[in-house]
């Protein structure tokens, strides 16, 4: 209350500051004085109060309340569990932008569904209804394979310079620069992500992302290649046609520009279809796609369900090729789809089960910050989250404690507030299926150190949570669980957990932290993932390729590794026996054979005169 107190000197004076003193007893006294809650209930209460009010005249309201000793941050965060209810009953932020565009975006235009359907998409904050999106279903899938492909094969896209389409994808880039406030507010609104998150992390790398593959696309070419016999061989590397992709909630426009962007490169056209519950920031871009230039057609986006506007996209016999990131049973169906129909290839990046292993020598302290943003980054909704944390049983108490006690000063609360960690959970399917996978940690014997429940009584909010004496068995060791939920193992060596890692059908990313390179080169080289972050967790760079191994996908997206799955590979060969190449040779072995009689020819002449 102290640090309340004095923020709230700082920030007014006069007859304003006794207002809020004042309200601070009026509003709750009575609740108070008949024992509805305890005295240090009325202190939290009293400071979300006075913060709240702060917040309103000062964004920077609550990072000054909790700049200082860690003593107080931990006191602060601490007492936002013991209160769970008050820490989010608080009237939610009210987004600052409009949300414009909720038509499908077809052939350059925004339009509405063949049906007239609508679904609403929510605000996890609350679970109300932000706005209603039109329903992509069947007929507008058909619609946005047309536009694709007579953008495709009539248009100008795949035909022109790859150097022009570069400038277009440079243009989609800084337009998303400088629209950067605006997407993340919608970002953040439609899925409960962090805005800072948002607003300084993602955008910026989608932005990278897009200038990364812009760079590529003057870049892509084919070989000449040597054969046996009189031909000349030479390949080229092809736009595959039209190309059908789906994102998913967790990451909506990262994915989207993970995908458009070697698409697009390579000279491709799109059929994408969004999320059904995070339809509303690529719906925004569409419009930019328009300012930049993009040739109408080239990309389409479809707001939908899997069921109808997904299936009818993946079995589309005009469809050359799928991209998808999700679950790994919705991408087993999109695999049959896809066989079913007319074989197109797919790139898949679906779950994971990451093992996060602290090897004996770790220091603890940075272990344990590590561990946790491994797992706990997004809400816990990653697929590549550290979700198995293992840990040598020499340094395994001590970092249980530590990992608990950071569990514990997690903030988490409104995702516009700046300060927290964590918002809530995407949907309350979402919501609930965490919860069940907590209460079957529970009943199958693991230890739960803190957390469990859901935090406030509004909104998908989970507190952190982490469980110690987890058994590999177990199912919150053996599923995706997407939610705030760290599960601590132990292990005796490397070898062991080496062989308890790698057993799951997972195969999607690893962390390993050790001061031993030699450890790190053994673990690199033991563990079946696609990605292994050494002594790091969740770096990403437009450059550094990302997928899979066993269930967890297949192909890669980013870096130069995506751009060949857009691509087909044309062999051309061209026989030497045509006249105009019989011509030049002629040409060249008269050349040769008057060289060697002139040669010829000097040596005698000096032979003579010497």
């Amino acid at each position: 209350i102290t640090g309340a107190v004095k923020a709230l000197r700082r920030k007014t004076t006069g007859t304003g500051r006794m207002r809020y003193l004042r309200n601070v007893p009026r509003r709750f006294k009575t609740n108070f004085r008949e024992g509805k809650f305890s005295f240090s209930t009325f202190l939290v209460m009293a400071i979300r109060m006075i913060t709240s009010r702060l917040s309103h005249s000062s964004s920077s309201s609550l990072a000054f309340l909790l700049q200082g000793r860690n003593s107080r941050v931990a006191t602060t965060a601490a007492l936002r569990y013991t209160t769970a209810a008050p820490a989010i009953a608080q009237d939610p932020i009210k987004p600052s932008v409009n949300v414009e565009y909720t038509k499908l975006f077809i052939n350059g235009q925004f339009v509405d569904s063949t049906s007239g359907k609508t679904f609403p998409t929510l605000d996890p904050r609350t679970g109300e209804v932000i706005a209603h999106v039109a329903e992509g279903d069947v007929e507008d899938i058909n619609r946005a394979v047309v536009a694709a492909r007579n953008a495709f094969d009539e248009g100008p896209w795949p035909k022109m310079s790859a150097y022009e389409r570069s400038k277009v994808l440079f243009r989609i880039a800084d337009l998303i620069e400088k629209h950067n406030d605006e997407i993340a507010t919608l970002e953040t609104w439609d899925s409960g992500k962090l805005y800072q998150q948002v607003a300084t992390i993602e955008i910026p790398m989608i932005v990278r992302v897009l200038r990364y593959y812009a760079g590529w696309a003057d870049k892509i070419h084919g070989l000449t290649v040597s054969a046996d016999g009189p031909y000349h061989v030479q390949t080229l590397h092809e736009p595959i046609g039209v190309v059908g992709q789906i994102i998913p909630w967790n990451f909506p426009l990262l994915m989207f520009a993970w995908k458009i962007g070697p698409a697009l490169a390579c000279g491709n056209t799109v059929v994408l279809k969004t999320a059904e519950q995070t339809p509303l920031s690529a719906l925004y871009v569409s419009k930019l796609l328009q300012e930049a230039g993009l040739p109408e057609g080239v990309v389409n986006v479809i707001s939908g369900f899997g069921p109808t506007a997904g299936a009818a996209l993946c079995s589309h016999m005009d469809v050359d090729k799928l991209a998808f990131t999700g679950s790994t049973d919705t991408g087993n169906t999109i695999m049959s789809l896809a066989a079913n129909s007319n074989l197109k290839p797919v790139t898949l990046e679906l779950g994971g089960k990451s093992p996060f292993v602290v090897c004996e020598d770790a220091d603890v302290d940075q272990a344990v910050e590590l561990a946790h943003f491994a797992l706990f980054f997004n809400q816990g909704q990653c697929c590549c989250a550290g979700s198995r944390t293992y840990v040598h049983n020499s340094i395994y108490d001590e970092f249980v404690e530590k990992a608990k006690a950071r569990a514990l000063k997690r903030a988490v609360g409104d995702p516009f507030e700046s300060g927290n960690e964590q918002g809530p959970q995407i949907s309350s399917e979402q919501f609930e299926k965490v919860l069940k996978y907590i209460r079957s940690g529970v009943e199958s014997g693991a230890t739960l150190e803190t957390g469990g429940d859901r935090l406030g009584t509004r909104g998908y909010y989970i507190k952190p949570t982490v469980f110690s004496n987890v058994k590999d068995d177990m199912l919150i060791a053996t599923d995706e669980i997407f939610g705030p939920v760290q599960s601590i193992l132990k292990f005796k060596d490397h070898d062991e957990v080496i062989r308890r890692a790698n057993a799951t059908k997972y195969g999607l990313a690893a962390g390993v932290f050790t001061k031993n390179i030699d450890t790190a080169n053994t673990f690199m080289r033991a563990l079946r993932v696609g990605t292994i972050w050494i002594n790091c967790f969740d770096i990403f760079d437009a450059a550094i390729p990302f997928g899979g191994y066993k269930m967890s996908g297949q192909g890669r997206e980013k870096g130069q590794y995506s751009l060949k799955q857009y691509l087909q590979v044309k062999a051309v060969v061209t026989s030497l026996k045509n006249p105009a190449w019989l011509q030049v040779k002629i040409i060249c072995m008269l050349f040769c054979i008057m060289s060697l009689v002139m040669s010829c020819f000097e040596s005698s002449v000096m032979s003579l005169v010497k």
